[in-house]
């Protein structure tokens, strides 16, 4: 539902600011969105984006936030399963080449993400992780029913 929300609706005008005393602080979101992402085994950023956009965040604030979180995220499995592997019979180390390939995919993305945010309105930016959301449910409820 709050996907749909995130789509249908327009970011907050600059005439009428979000008043910083209703937020959480930046820190303590990041901090929220890497447990959360930690417990579920994706990346805080996936968790924290649209959180932060639906709040009425512009996307150019919300970017670097959930790119914080998914790399401490990310950091933190890496140095966890790298750890079980020493000490665990079997194989749970991390696969490198595929962990290498996301990550530069991962930074081909930020890279190309943040050349071409300041060109998109905030509304599309909204619509379209929105949908990405939508998407996102549907394909997990759809691999959870069948």
């Amino acid at each position: 539902m709050p996907a749909a929300w995130l789509t249908a609706t327009r970011p907050a005008r600059q005439a009428d600011p979000v008043r910083p005393s209703r937020h959480i602080p930046s820190p303590v979101l990041i901090a929220l969105a890497c447990m959360v992402g930690g417990i579920y085994g994706i990346g805080g950023g996936s968790i924290l984006a649209p959180v932060l956009i639906g709040a009425g965040r512009p996307a150019a604030d919300v970017a670097p936030a959930a790119l914080a979180s998914t790399f401490v995220t990310s950091v933190a499995g890496v140095v966890t399963f790298t750890i079980l592997s020493a000490h665990h019979p079997g194989s749970v180390a991390p696969d490198w080449p595929t962990g290498i390939a996301l990550g530069l995919g991962g930074l081909a993305g930020a890279y190309t993400g943040a050349r071409i945010q300041a060109r998109l309105p905030d509304t599309l930016i909204r619509r379209i992780v929105g949908i990405l959301v939508i998407a996102i449910a549907a394909r997990y409820l759809w691999s959870g029913l069948s």
